[in-house]
């Protein structure tokens, strides 16, 4: 059975972007003002789950193609650096913490647990989002791509920032709304919930991620289950490992 005690020391990993934090309306509102200066029509805001999520060059990409123009490699470092000096200046505009986030982080934190944010956002924009929001002071470690060295799906990178936290993998929890998300965590041996709400172009369901929650108040009692048993085994020091 497990209970509030298996939070004590975990290490709980979020994605941010769609599952902490509904970006989308700054995402596809700064996509919008790059494509208007093309002479593109914008994109609605419900196209967010098929061009949000990759990154910022995925993401042009796609939205370009959305409106029949494929980018030439050329053009795409330009409208890449185009697209970043927009965005930092309304990254949290109309930004905001999905329901249910702030009061279940503080809820973790007060069990215990160690908090941290795995992104494959930059470290920089990520930190200057979390903190226009209020919320990076709840987060022992932020990590983006570059920090870390390797991007999800790749397990160093979520490995990278339970490190950061002070954690272990052993010890450890993921969240998030991505494949990225649960591929990273499944090559790292931890356990992962979806959430249904974010960006993800795969449905949510098809994941394969060991838990599924359509909002984040759900979250808690599926943590702590994931989580029954997965405390480190603390060895005993023989008398002739001990310290002379």
């Amino acid at each position: 059975m497990s209970t509030a005690k298996d939070l004590i020391g975990a290490t709980i990993a979020f994605d941010l972007d769609g599952c902490l934090v509904d970006t989308a309306p700054d995402l596809i509102g700064t996509l919008n003002l790059i494509l208007a200066e093309h002479n593109h029509a914008g994109l609605p805001l419900d196209a967010a789950r098929t061009v949000v999520g990759h990154g910022a060059r995925a993401m042009l990409a796609r939205g370009f193609a959305a409106v029949g123009e494929d980018l030439a490699p050329a053009d795409m470092d330009r409208l890449f650096e185009r697209f970043l000096k927009l965005y930092v200046g309304r990254i949290a505009m109309a930004s905001r913490p999905y329901p249910g986030v702030v009061e279940v982080l503080d809820q973790f934190a007060a069990a215990g647990a160690t908090l941290v944010v795995c992104t494959n956002k930059r470290t920089d924009l990520s930190l200057a989002l979390l903190d226009e929001l209020g919320l990076k002071g709840r987060f022992a470690a932020i990590v983006g791509p570059d920090k870390a060295g390797a991007a999800k799906p790749d397990p160093r990178h979520l490995i990278a920032t339970i490190a950061a936290g002070g954690g272990s993998a052993a010890h450890a929890l993921m969240v998030g709304d991505a494949s990225t998300d649960v591929g990273a965590a499944k090559a790292a041996g931890v356990p992962v919930v979806a959430v249904s709400y974010g960006y993800s172009d795969v449905p949510p369901a098809e994941l394969g991620a060991d838990a599924l929650i359509d909002h984040f108040a759900e979250l808690p009692p599926v943590a702590r289950r994931l989580l029954a048993g997965r405390r480190p085994a603390i060895r005993p020091v023989l008398p002739d490992q001990a310290d002379a």
